[in-house]
């Protein structure tokens, strides 16, 4: 156990803090619940550049990064699809949901065959992956202020458009193997 896993976990951990707070009666309840989320996105950012610079890499902490990830966002798009209770939420939270288990899908298949590095993260999938982020932050918070709700919603909409754009890229480089025409 090192501190990049340490910090992995963390993350998993505040999954139940953030819905706690999401549904704390105080009106400060999900103000905190997009603190818990802003800084599980600090630590994510934090576990893997720790784990790059000294070195501490671990088959755990490969393993349980992504599924953090992909917990927490899942977990805050529920939160959302709920507090909104609009289209204008669900389909993009069902869009960014339903793409991360196609790719993480598609990766798994892709490494069985030893193709992994053809479906490695992109340039578009990491300003996705931020612009979900964002999303997800300023639309919890976003009962606070108006402008903060309105960058929320332009970057959820941006995330949706990137999160199909960066899914046919996966797509299209791993079709051949789909295929079955490698």
């Amino acid at each position: 156990m090192n501190l990049p896993n340490i910090l992995t976990l963390a993350r998993i951990v505040m999954i139940p803090l953030m819905v706690i707070c999401f549904y704390w009666p105080a009106e400060q309840g999900k103000l905190w619940a997009a603190f818990i989320f802003w800084l599980a996105g600090v630590t994510d950012w934090f576990d893997g550049y720790l784990a790059r610079k000294l070195n501490q890499s671990t088959p755990l902490g490969a393993f349980l990064d992504p599924v953090a990830d992909k917990l927490i966002v899942a977990v805050a798009f529920v939160l959302l699809v709920e507090q909104y209770d609009t289209i204008w939420v669900t389909i993009p939270a069902c869009i960014i949901i339903g793409r991360e288990i196609v790719i993480s899908a598609l990766r798994e298949w892709m490494a069985e065959l030893g193709k992994r590095a053809s479906v490695a993260v992109s340039y578009v999938g990491k300003v996705k992956t931020f612009l979900q982020m964002s999303a997800i932050f300023f639309l919890m918070a976003g009962q606070f202020h108006i402008v903060v709700e309105w960058i929320g919603w332009i970057s959820l909409f941006v995330a949706a458009v990137l999160t199909i754009w960066s899914m046919m890229i996966y797509l299209k480089a791993a079709w051949p193997e789909l295929m079955g025409k490698s």
